[in-house]
């Protein structure tokens, strides 16, 4: 009588005791091959650990290697390049504005360990290869069109975080010119991986964690369409992307991504969460994502004011991209609107499907065109010029430069439409973690053998309301360094 095989799942580790053969031996075995894996192989095997890679795909990059390739880096007086702009940047004020940035969902301990040894970070990656031109480059960017370091990344000039912690810009750019600098910014890290001996395959999904006891002691992974089973002595490190284009999850856990239709990743489908999740890890901040609209190409835009459909304003425009976008996904109504009067106003880019939806000689004329009530968007203008004229924003506390009156007529209300406009998004939620990657169960407790890092994991981008550009690949990078580490002494 033959004896049934135990199912090979995602949701509950295989147990260890019904491998018939192990197809691979490793020390380590991290799962996925962007920046957060890269830098746990790369670390591990700097560890004297042996080192397997396996990828689904059939080279490196995940959503990292789509990415701008900017690292959030700051504290410690300031990095070089923030330093020869003249901006110093300290640990306190560093570490403070990473915890403001994750908001109600920051992780204190991976905020101030990182505020900690950013600055080493920075030059361990300089190290591996990364170049870095190091000039700054003032203004409002999305991302550098040329090969820039420095730039602004996130609120930082901002209120309420520029009365909290004091404002320097933090976004270190890879040179690289034009956008998409991830894509060589994996290359370099996948370059260090293999000169350090790490073996990567490819074309290899992972199906399902092996248990030993209360351990995790491998990975069954499909190549050629057959399950083969990895030994990993010393641990497992997850780094397989978040659950953008999982819908089931999305529908579960963060049901507000479904008002937009433009998800940015790679194979981001959570399979690396339901890993974690089966082996008795812990999932939180599930229902945080990232969003934006490039309403801030032109950089003209950025002197706007945003309205909901109701005529009213919602946030300090000068804050980061990012955090208006996502703060006007909470608004009504499907749609928000951009006002500019014409010394600002310039064509959008075709790219952001950002729409003229009224134009007036007044404000007046263009309420009654969007065909809002009287006396509501135009009062909100009429207040907003009043104070900016006397250089103030009582209501939403947006500073100079960017506070300025929009009384230059003609005027024009843009739509950004969060169905038809580009609203790309990802999401931030993940598996909870250790500063040193370790997978935590809900009581807290470390799951032996089993590590994640990215974007997998809930990590230094936890609040999409306060996320900052660079701290993705910060958290990859930096903590997919922890994790590789942690793993090879097993």
């Amino acid at each position: 009588m033959s004896q049934t095989m135990p199912e090979i799942s995602l949701h509950r580790p295989y147990p260890a005791a019904e491998v018939a053969h192990w197809d691979y031996e490793t020390d380590v075995a991290v799962i996925g091959f962007g920046a957060a894996g890269a830098c746990a192989a790369i670390e591990a095997a700097d560890a004297g650990a042996r080192v397997m890679l396996f990828e689904r795909n059939s080279g490196s990059g995940g959503a990292s290697g789509l990415s701008g390739g900017e690292i959030y880096i700051g504290g410690g007086g300031g990095s070089d390049a923030q330093r020869a702009a003249g901006f110093e940047d300290t640990t306190e004020d560093f570490t403070r504005y990473l915890k403001l940035a994750g908001g109600p969902c920051a992780d204190e301990a991976k905020c101030e360990i990182y505020g900690r040894e950013a600055l080493n970070h920075f030059a361990w990656l300089k190290a591996q290869g990364v170049p870095y031109r190091g000039n700054y480059l003032p203004g409002k960017h999305i991302e550098p069109t040329d090969d820039s370091t420095l730039i602004w990344s996130g609120s930082e000039a901002a209120a309420p975080f520029c009365d909290l912690a004091k404002p320097a810009p933090r976004g270190h750019v890879i040179q690289h010119m034009g956008w998409g600098g991830g894509r060589p910014l994996v290359d370099i890290l996948e370059a260090s991986a293999l000169s350090e001996g790490v073996e990567v395959v490819v074309d290899a999904r992972a199906l399902a964690l092996v248990q030993d006891g209360g351990r995790i002691v491998g990975v069954v992974v499909r190549i050629d369409n057959q399950p083969r089973f990895v030994k990993a002595e010393k641990g497992v490190v997850l780094a397989t992307g978040g659950f953008v284009f999982n819908e089931a999850m999305r529908r579960k856990h963060c049901p507000d991504t479904f008002k937009l239709n433009d998800p940015i990743g790679d194979k981001d489908d959570g399979g690396g969460i339901e890993l974690g999740l089966g082996a008795g890890g812990d999932a939180i901040h599930m229902d945080q994502f990232f969003t934006t609209c490039p309403w801030t190409m032109p950089e003209s835009h950025a002197y706007g004011v945003f309205v909901n459909v109701q005529g009213q304003r919602f946030i300090n425009e000068d804050c980061y991209h990012g955090r208006v976008s996502r703060c006007a996904v909470d608004q009504p109504g499907g749609k928000v609107y951009l006002l500019l009067d014409m010394a600002h106003f310039v064509q959008p880019m075709d790219f952001a499907r950002i729409s003229i939806a009224g134009t007036g000689d007044s404000w007046e004329e263009v309420e009654a065109e969007l065909e809002m009530p009287k006396g509501t968007l135009s009062a909100t203008m009429a207040v907003y010029n009043e104070h900016a004229r006397e250089g103030r924003d009582p209501l939403f506390g947006k500073r100079a430069p960017i506070l300025t009156p929009l009384d230059q007529g003609p005027f024009v209300a843009l739509e950004l439409n969060f169905q038809s406009s580009y609203f790309s998004f990802f999401t931030l939620g993940g598996l909870r973690t250790s500063t040193d990657g370790e997978v935590l169960g809900r009581d807290g407790a470390a799951i032996p053998g089993l590590f994640a890092a990215g974007r997998c994991t809930s990590g230094l981008p936890a609040w999409g309301h306060g996320y900052s550009s660079g701290l993705s690949l910060a958290d990859c990078t930096f903590f997919g360094r922890q994790a590789g580490r942690k793993a090879a002494r097993g």
